[in-house]
């Protein structure tokens, strides 16, 4: 095991401090238990329109007849 530091806002440490009472254990039990606990949130779908990517005609490259995708390579 290592230790490590953490900085929190003053509510994260209060209600740190009042789990670690509540659940009769020590402030770095709770906070193990609640990393191993954690459950990323799933990423939303990419949205590329800021960047001026997606502004066509909204068709998936699969209908561009494969001629089109090939112009300009060398055969």
């Amino acid at each position: 095991m290592k230790k490590t530091s953490v900085y929190l806002e003053d509510e994260h440490v209060e209600r740190l401090d009042r789990l670690a009472r509540v659940e009769g254990t020590s402030q770095s039990e709770v906070i193990r238990r609640a990393i191993s606990s954690y459950v990323p949130r799933p990423r939303r779908d990419r949205d590329f329109s800021l960047a001026g990517i997606g502004e066509g005609p909204g068709g998936s490259i699969a209908d561009v007849p494969d001629e089109e995708l090939l112009e300009g390579f060398a055969e």
